[in-house]
Formats: C-alpha cells, sequence, structure tokens
C-alpha cells in the first residue's frame, strides 16, 4: 500500500509547484511576452511578418 501513495504525493507536490511558478510567471507580466513571442513565430510562420 505504500508503493501506491507515494507517487501520489509527489504528483501533488509537483503540481501545486507548477501552478506557484505559473502564479509568480503571471505576477510578473510573462504572460504579454510569451504571448508576444508567440504571434511573432506564427506571423513568420505564415509569411506575414
Amino acid at each position: 500500500m505504500r508503493r501506491l501513495t507515494a507517487p501520489f504525493k509527489s504528483g501533488w507536490i509537483l503540481a501545486v509547484l507548477g501552478l506557484a511558478i505559473m502564479g509568480f510567471g503571471a505576477y510578473r507580466g510573462e504572460m504579454h511576452v510569451v504571448l508576444e513571442k508567440a504571434v511573432n513565430i506564427c506571423m513568420e510562420c505564415i509569411g506575414i511578418g
């Protein structure tokens, strides 16, 4: 029984850590930077940019 619960706990810890890091990035305004880079790459792919 112990073997089945260990990965479950580590999965929750990693999920919470990932959400915390994403929240910190959103707090710093990184979403705008990522969106801007994605738009530029997309425009280059279709030949507009």
